[in-house]
Formats: C-alpha cells, sequence, structure tokens
C-alpha cells in the first residue's frame, strides 16, 4: 500500500469498501444499534456492498432467526447468526452474483451500557468473507469489552470497530500484526478492548493462532487474555465470572512443579463457604510480558507463547497481563469476581511487593500496598529454604531483611524487614493481608 494511503479514517475506509464492486453482504446488528451499517449507509454508494441490515432485538424474534437455548450475547448466539445470515445470503445472491462477488456477512451481539450503568458492557463481532468469488470461506470472530462511559460512545466505538474489521479482511491480511493492528486503528484501551480472538479459513493457516492470543496483550489491544490448561481460548469475563481465584506470578525464579504445587495447595485451603458463594475455585499462573523489576527484559511474543504452553503442563491455565504489578492484575480480575482473590507467592515474590517503591503512583509505597489488598486480595506466601533466601537477597541486592528459620525454612511470619517498613509489615500479617503457608 502507497505510504500516502496508509492512514484511512473510518469514513474513508467505509467508501473504500462501498466503491469495490466485488464486496457485496448483509449486516446484522444487535445490542448497539447499527452502528456498522450505518457508516457504510451513510457515505455513500452503499447499493454496492450493502445487500440487507437487520437489528432483531426482541428476543421472540430473535429466537425465530437464531434459534432458542443459548444467550443473547455469547459465541453460540453470534456462531448462530453467522451461519443464519450466511446460508440466506448465498440462497439469494449465489445463482446471479457468485462469478463476480466476494460474499461476505458482519453480525454483532453486544450489551453496551444500560441506562444504570449495572451491565457488564461486552459483545461478540463476527466476519465471514471470501477472497475472491466462489472461494472459500474464512471466519473472524473477535470478543471485545466496551470501556466508554455512555451508551452512545460504545456504539460509536462498536461502528467503527466493525468499518476497520472488513476493511481490514480485504486489505490488511498480509500478516497477524498489521491485520490486528488495521481492526484496532482509532481506537485504544480506553475505549474497547479485544481480549479474545478467533480465526478460521485458508486466509490464516499460516497465522500462529497462539501467538495472536499473546498479541493482544503484548500489542496493547486488550488488558488481559486467558489460557485455559486445556488450550481452548475463553475471554476473561467467561473464565473469571464469580470464581474463587488463586494466582502465581509465572516469572519468580521458582521451578515451574513448585509453583503448581503452590496453586494447589492454596486452592484446597479456600474455605468451603467460600468456594460455595462461588462458581467454583479456579487456579492459574499469571504473567506479563513487561518486566516487574529492574534487569527484567521485555519477553518478546515467541517467548510467552513458549513459556504459557510449558506452564500449562502442568494443568493450570495462564492469565496474561499487560501490567506486571500485582495490584493491576488485582483490579482486572475483580471486574468478573467478588470473590476473594489469593496471589499464592514465594518468600522471593513477597520481599518485592514490600520493595517496589511505586514510582509510578503519587502516594508511592503507600498507595501501591493499598491497591495490592484494596480489591479484595490476600497474599498467601509458601516458605523458602534460608540457602536460597541468602543467595536471591545477595544476587539482588536487597539488605535489611533478617529472620528466624524453622528447619532450615523461612516462612513470612518470621521474616523482618527494617525499620520503618518493619512496623507496615507486621501490621500487614496480623490483619491477615499476608497470610504464611505453613
Amino acid at each position: 500500500m502507497d505510504a500516502a494511503m496508509e492512514k484511512r479514517g473510518t469514513h474513508q475506509k467505509a467508501l473504500t469498501i462501498n466503491l469495490d464492486a466485488t464486496a457485496f453482504g448483509s449486516f446484522a446488528e444487535i445490542g448497539a444499534g447499527q452502528e456498522v451499517a450505518r457508516w457504510f449507509l451513510r457515505v455513500g454508494g452503499a447499493s454496492g456492498t450493502v445487500a440487507k441490515t437487520i437489528s432483531a432485538y426482541d428476543k421472540e424474534v430473535s429466537d425465530d432467526l437464531y434459534g432458542a437455548g443459548t444467550r443473547y450475547v455469547s459465541k453460540p448466539r453470534l456462531q448462530a447468526m453467522l451461519d443464519n445470515e450466511w446460508a440466506q445470503l448465498l440462497s439469494q445472491l449465489q445463482a446471479t452474483r457468485g462469478a463476480t462477488t466476494r460474499f461476505f456477512s458482519f453480525v454483532d451481539t453486544v450489551s453496551a451500557r444500560n441506562y444504570s450503568g449495572t451491565n457488564d458492557c461486552h459483545g461478540w463481532v463476527g466476519l465471514r468473507f471470501m477472497q475472491q468469488p466462489n472461494g472459500p470461506i474464512n471466519d473472524v470472530i473477535l470478543h471485545v469489552n466496551l470501556r466508554d462511559p455512555s451508551n452512545e460512545l460504545q456504539q460509536e466505538a462498536v461502528g467503527i470497530l466493525g468499518v476497520n474489521l472488513l476493511y481490514a479482511a480485504y486489505h490488511e491480511i498480509a500478516g497477524p500484526n498489521e491485520f490486528l493492528a488495521s481492526v484496532f486503528e482509532d481506537l485504544d484501551l480506553a475505549r474497547m478492548e479485544i481480549d479474545c480472538v478467533e480465526l478460521s479459513g485458508p486466509a490464516f493457516d499460516s497465522w500462529d493462532k497462539r501467538e495472536i492470543h499473546c498479541s493482544l496483550v503484548a500489542g496493547c489491544f486488550a488488558q488481559a487474555v486467558f489460557f485455559s490448561a486445556d488450550g481452548e481460548l475463553a475471554p476473561p469475563n467467561e473464565a473469571l465470572y464469580k470464581r474463587a481465584l488463586v494466582l502465581t506470578p509465572a516469572r519468580i525464579a521458582i521451578a515451574d512443579q513448585r509453583k503448581a504445587e503452590m496453586i494447589r495447595i492454596t486452592l484446597e485451603d479456600i474455605p468451603a463457604e467460600e468456594v460455595k458463594e462461588s462458581k467454583g475455585p479456579l487456579g492459574s499462573f499469571c504473567l506479563s510480558p513487561a518486566p516487574g523489576q529492574l534487569n527484567v527484559r521485555t519477553l518478546p511474543v515467541k517467548e510467552i507463547v513458549a513459556l504459557v504452553e510449558r506452564l500449562r503442563k502442568t494443568g493450570y491455565g495462564v492469565m496474561l497481563f499487560r501490567a506486571p504489578e500485582l495490584y493491576e492484575m488485582g483490579a482486572f480480575v475483580n471486574r468478573y469476581t467478588k470473590c476473594r482473590t489469593r496471589f499464592a507467592l514465594g518468600l522471593a515474590a513477597l520481599v518485592r511487593v514490600m520493595e517496589d517503591s511505586y514510582k509510578s503512583l503519587p502516594g508511592t509505597l503507600l498507595e501501591g500496598i493499598a491497591r495490592v489488598f484494596a480489591q479484595n486480595v490476600r497474599l498467601v506466601v509458601h516458605p523458602m529454604a534460608v540457602g536460597e533466601l541468602e543467595q536471591w537477597l545477595k544476587e539482588t541486592g536487597l539488605t535489611g531483611w533478617t529472620w528466624d528459620a524453622k528447619d532450615g525454612m523461612v516462612h513470612a511470619d518470621g521474616l523482618e524487614p527494617a525499620k520503618p517498613l518493619y512496623y507496615l509489615y507486621k501490621y500487614l500479617l496480623s490483619e491477615l493481608w499476608i497470610l504464611p503457608k505453613t
């Protein structure tokens, strides 16, 4: 593409598609107006692109068109919409236009902000398209979180996303990085997150789907993504919903099996009443490609994928976060669960939490510690061998910490920082914010 044309606004993208005589298709949108179709209808030349628009808001009408038995904002509902609209499009137009037309069907089902602002603002977006007439079909399915503060702004963001997606499918499909950047153009994390992408069809056969999932975080398209233990991709709002969580940082210098054992033990210690009030406990590693401290490099996507695959072999999933700080991770998961979140840490990670200066926060250490525990979080701290602790402190250059060992192991309640940090640390222990694991 010519350098002068690399940056196109939403208006120009919609008009470009309208003026492409080979692209023709349908739009079915539920829950955030018909903002995608509206772009194509208002920029001119829509008769060259739009075969049909539909918005089945009524539940009975929607069930009649797409079948009952699924949640209205869900991947199964989106898939039913996509299949129905595609079949209808081809049955009506294949005979007359099939030889010269690259058909597409765009669908979305969205829960935009309600009047009282109490709902989870998210949605599923799908596109089925041909790259050439009579060619094989390709599917793109996205899960998005809407972060704008008003329904109107959320509708606007959905409109931009939809135009971007259709334009990218026809003009920016040389590689995954270019494709994702084009889909997210003129949006940012303050407006929208794309936290799950599923691609199928020959247009995407050479793309590594795991790398794309990691790129959603590494490329700043999402605050976090989830890799389940069985390899299935699911958006965090589904994976974390009302779960009692145990998260273990994965970049700490502890063998994978030991970290997995920390998850297992901490899960077993969740009180029965908490489990009963939740949709069940969930243990997962938590990982960020960004460095959490000095002298730690940012992980490239290929290394993230390798680490995720290695960790999944222990039997637990992986939450990949954009931000490396525990307080950011705790705030994110608190969107989807009000159950207590437990970070299962080794002693070294606890020292890091207490030693961090939190310079990015106005209140530095006190604000950082307050944020860690403000989201109904507890730190469950597993012991460390004396020799390992001494070696780690020597390597990091951290000083002022003393301890009383029991049978060659140092526990959180036997550890003491130098004053004045000593007083804050003892307070957190006495109030059971920090829970030593015996």
